[in-house]
């Protein structure tokens, strides 16, 4: 399940799965949905564009899927995103939030309390580790960049290195997010399912 969580600053804070399809920005949150419309429209009528970040969550994914070293299905799911149009940059679980963090606030504490989800604390890895599924939701977030071609003039060298003024013409969307929501769980599904046919062949 993917979703745009921020457009233009305007971040979504909870996550309705049922709203994901009633909205143009295909946002979770019902709230942050029609600033993050606004946003764009305002882009828009400006001439320029937005970017914003998609989230996606995977369930149901079984423990031990994956490899350890050259082909990690985190580092897998990492180039598939990053094969989409516009997509920067990707992050797991905290992602870059682990540069601020310890040893001891970073790790994903294991128990046997039933009450534990797949026997872990915390998901702060994004439901992998060490290439690896813990059994636990798959969480990332990549960051879609805005759209290169606006109707503001730009600046530019031609051919034989003279500087140059460049106005896109045409009918050019200002937010892309919310149509690399479904090419996110397509290539993920891809991903996943290709990594489910390498431990099938290996048993069978």
């Amino acid at each position: 399940m993917a979703y745009t969580e921020a457009v233009a600053g305007v971040r979504g804070r909870s996550v309705v799965e049922e709203e994901i399809e009633r909205n143009p920005a295909r946002a979770a949150d019902p709230d942050a949905a029609s600033r993050m419309v606004a946003a764009v429209e305002e882009a828009r009528e400006r001439g320029d564009s937005v970017g914003g970040i998609v989230a996606c969550r995977i369930r149901g994914v079984p423990a031990g899927l994956g490899e350890p070293v050259f082909d990690k299905l985190d580092a897998d799911l990492a180039k598939a995103m990053l094969s989409i149009g516009a997509v920067k940059a990707i992050e797991f679980g905290k992602g870059f939030g682990f540069a601020e963090m310890t040893g001891s606030e970073a790790n994903d504490p294991m128990s046997n309390d039933p009450m534990s989800k797949e026997g872990f604390l915390s998901n702060n890895t994004g439901g992998i580790l060490g290439g690896i599924t813990t059994g636990q939701e798959i969480f990332f977030r990549i960051a879609v960049k805005p759209p290169s071609s606006i109707s503001l003039p730009q600046k530019t060298v031609d051919i034989e290195g003279r500087e140059r003024e460049v106005r896109t013409e045409g009918r050019h969307d200002p937010c892309i997010c919310p149509r690399v929501v479904p090419v996110v769980e397509a290539m993920a599904a891809i991903v996943l399912e290709d990594h489910f046919k390498r431990q099938a062949a290996l048993h069978a």
